[in-house]
């Protein structure tokens, strides 16, 4: 790898990072990109080089930290069932611990609701693959058995997504008065016949 390529993309992993910290303290559509350069040590011209639109600098920090949950948790690497529900569980408890990027996150998918958010496409497709992700663990556990009879998997699935995300504002605004980590996992087991967690 030359010097030059590494330069490169460390400054752009920098300002990634300073993109989503401005983004979390003023939303989207507040931050500007001079601030996003200042606070990354860059010019204007030197961020626009990098990212040339404000809509490809939101595209990098959600595709990291879409990345680095699939990597850290292997979201997609566990077959359909109670290992893909504890995979879920288990990036709760991390973000819990990283109040920052949970901010940014919740932030971006309220301002995307709109249409014309340059996010609504992310946010439509990342609702989209987890409910489909967490429905095909509830159909798989259907025909185990170990899901409770007369459970819907697809409503289950939607219902556990909005959970999640609830939770997330709910401990954003009120974090030691919201045990989302144990909210989840209480609610999944009432829909389960197992223990999520055998002891």
């Amino acid at each position: 790898m030359s010097g030059g390529y590494l330069k490169g993309r460390i400054r752009r992993d920098d300002l990634v990072s300073a993109a989503a910290a401005v983004y979390g303290e003023a939303g989207y559509h507040a931050s500007s990109l001079r601030e996003i350069a200042k606070r990354a040590g860059i010019t204007h011209a030197g961020l626009l080089y990098h990212f040339p639109t404000k809509e490809a600098l939101l595209a990098a920090v959600l595709e990291r930290r879409d990345a680095e949950d699939a990597v850290r948790e292997q979201l997609t690497a566990a077959a359909p069932g109670l290992d893909v529900l504890r995979r879920f569980i288990a990036l709760a408890e991390h973000n819990v611990r990283h109040r920052g990027i949970v901010e940014v996150y919740s932030r971006l998918a309220a301002e995307a609701v709109s249409e014309d958010h340059p996010a609504h496409a992310y946010f439509a497709r990342h609702y989209r693959e987890a409910r489909e992700s967490i429905a095909r663990s509830f159909h798989a556990l259907a025909e185990t058995g170990e899901l409770r009879p007369g459970v819907d998997p697809d409503l289950a699935a939607l219902t556990f997504i909005a959970l999640m995300d609830g939770l997330q504002v709910q401990w954003l605004t009120t974090p030691t008065q919201v045990d989302a980590v144990g909210s989840l996992r209480l609610s999944l087991e009432t829909l389960l016949t197992v223990p999520l967690f055998p002891k």
